[in-house]
């Protein structure tokens, strides 16, 4: 692996970037300890993403008959709306 400063890091990017095409694993230094690595994203795995959970499932789960739809909300948000206008 090689390193880098964050100062080699602003004045010499090109460089760097370079390595890091080429596929090394380049660790930044900052005040003389690690502090961050940059990697290809090439070398990342790419692991499928997880479900994305149902938020309105759960919210009546929780909530019960208190959960407004879309359709309601909007509603309420338009009569809200014409009382204003009044």
């Amino acid at each position: 692996m090689k390193t880098a400063t964050v100062a080699d890091l602003r004045n010499n990017f090109r460089r760097i970037s370079s390595w890091i095409e080429h596929g090394e694993t380049v660790q930044i230094i900052k005040r003389g300890r690690p502090f961050a690595q940059l990697t290809s994203l090439a070398e990342v795995s790419t692991s499928p993403s997880a479900p994305k959970p149902d938020v309105m499932a759960r919210l009546q789960e929780v909530w019960g008959d208190r959960v407004f739809s879309m359709k309601e909300v909007e509603e309420m948000r338009g009569a809200e709306l014409e009382g204003e206008e009044e």
